[in-house]
């Protein structure tokens, strides 16, 4: 089992590349807290991000077959969240049926909570990127 000189910033790489993506779902949930109708009908559901270790990169494959452990982070779905939606008394809505309306299941605490851990989960990939970039030029400078 042997770790490569740039392991650490391609394991930090695909830990940023997943808080991305964990943020640009956070972002549409937030931004459709209030969709009511969408074009598969019915408000909108609220979606989260699984998270799942490894990568289908080649040298992940490769990592693999060589007892390599070191596998970083993925994102392996965005599910749609099961959770019931809201009902909000609102006769004059056009999607009012019998007065209320279905509201979307987004929680706006929620979301701003998942958006706080998704940042300081980014931030610290970029301070790990940074370390393993570091080290990696004063092992490299050793050589000069």
């Amino acid at each position: 089992m042997g770790v490569g000189l740039f392991d650490g910033m391609s394991i930090s790489g695909s830990g940023l590349t997943a808080n991305r993506t964990w943020l640009d779902v956070i972002a549409n949930n937030i931004a459709n807290a209030n969709t009511t109708r969408t074009p598969a009908g019915g408000p909108y559901r609220a979606e989260e991000v699984v998270f799942s270790p490894g990568s289908a990169s080649f040298s992940s494959a490769l990592g693999n077959a060589t007892g390599s452990t070191l596998q970083g982070v993925q994102v392996s779905g965005i599910v749609s969240d099961p959770a019931p939606f809201k009902l909000v008394y609102d006769p004059s809505s056009p999607d009012a049926v019998n007065g209320y309306v279905q509201m979307p299941n987004v929680n706006i605490g929620t979301e701003m909570m998942n958006m706080i851990s998704a940042t300081r989960a980014y931030e610290a990939n970029v301070t790990a990127f940074n370390a393993a970039k570091t080290m990696d030029t004063q092992s490299i400078s050793i050589g000069k």
